[in-house]
């Protein structure tokens, strides 16, 4: 097949487009590199086409759609510092980026596996999260919950796209995907936490470190977008996908410290400092992901020790840790 990614040049869009390229198809690459790096890409493999520009070019998008059997839309601003810094433009990316990538789908017959996050849960704190679960999130005029919001608006123009105007499409909630190549540079948790504990800088911990998270290793992920795409029975859906595998943010800088074999000690930072005042937190996220299971027989097969492994392995690697 034929296949639209966009934020190709990401951290998930880069292992999806080697993935498909992998398994014979051929990929348009749509990235503005403002979080990218063409340096993730096999650029000179003769079945992918990469294509500069961003998801708010209407005109570039609908180029890029035509003739793309399936479209992967990861393109978005995301990570906390990146949503707190530049809150207005995330919003448009986020928003009417998404609206383009839909209009250009419906118009070229093209199927569309929309990208969403763990966020639109908010502050719900119950343990095994389901995709009809209420929203609980925070003031409209905090920075904090406008990425979720802009999430949540992405998933109901999807599900209007497919229930009123018969578009092919499915929603995908990750739940804090992991692997090599995702910078800490954003805000992202177990990057920064690697690169501090390599470079022998004290690891810092937002907040009380008591906050539970899930992590799932992005080989695990990639197949499960290839395969929810394709799948008829997923038109319409928002499908969870992510590890029930819990850790406490503390546990888990413990954790990096013990796997890197570093001397370096953990130091707790308050929310306020490192985000600006108001900033909220929510204290646990455990996604239940038995919809995927049962579509598609999801079952993430690589453990949290596998992820920070990897994360490690690659940092020595490059020689480029990855901190904030």
């Amino acid at each position: 097949m034929r296949a639209l990614v966009t934020g190709a040049a990401g951290f998930i869009g880069s292992h999806l487009v080697e993935q498909l390229l992998a398994d014979g198809h051929q990929v348009v690459g749509l990235d503005d590199l403002s979080t990218g790096q063409l340096a993730n890409l096999p650029v000179e493999h003769p079945d992918l086409r990469l294509v500069p520009g961003s998801i708010l070019d209407e005109a570039l998008v609908d180029e890029a759609m035509a003739g793309a059997d399936v479209v992967f839309h990861l393109a978005a601003a995301v990570g906390a510092f990146v949503i707190q810094e530049r809150t207005l433009q995330g919003l448009l990316t986020n928003v009417h980026g998404t609206e383009n990538v839909l209009d250009a789908a419906l118009r070229h017959g093209t199927r569309a596996l929309i990208a969403s996050t763990s966020e639109v849960y908010g502050k719900n704190t119950k343990v095994g999260l389901v995709e009809g679960d209420d929203r609980i999130i925070g003031s409209p005029l905090k920075s904090r919950w406008t990425y979720a919001e802009a999430k949540a608006i992405d998933e109901s123009l999807t599900s209007s796209y497919v229930r009123e105007l018969g578009l092919r499409a499915v929603i995908v909630r990750l739940f804090n995907t992991v692997g090599p190549r995702q910078t800490g540079r954003y805000g992202m948790v177990i990057p920064r936490l690697v690169g501090q504990a390599l470079q022998g800088r004290p690891l810092t911990i937002f907040g009380t470190g008591k906050q539970i998270r899930c992590f799932c290793h992005v080989a695990d992920v990639v197949p499960a977008l290839i395969r929810l795409v394709q799948l008829d029975r997923a038109q319409g859906m928002a499908v969870n996908l992510g590890s029930t595998e819990q850790v406490s943010i503390e546990d888990l800088a413990a954790r990096v410290i013990a796997m890197t074999g570093s001397a370096s000690g953990t130091i707790h930072v308050p929310y306020e400092e490192a985000y600006g005042p108001g900033y909220e937190d929510m204290q646990r996220r455990v996604p239940d992901c038995s919809r995927a299971r049962e579509l598609i027989g999801f079952r993430p097969r690589r453990s949290l020790a596998d992820i920070v492994r990897a994360v490690i392995e690659e940092q020595v690697r490059t020689g480029e840790p990855a901190t904030a």
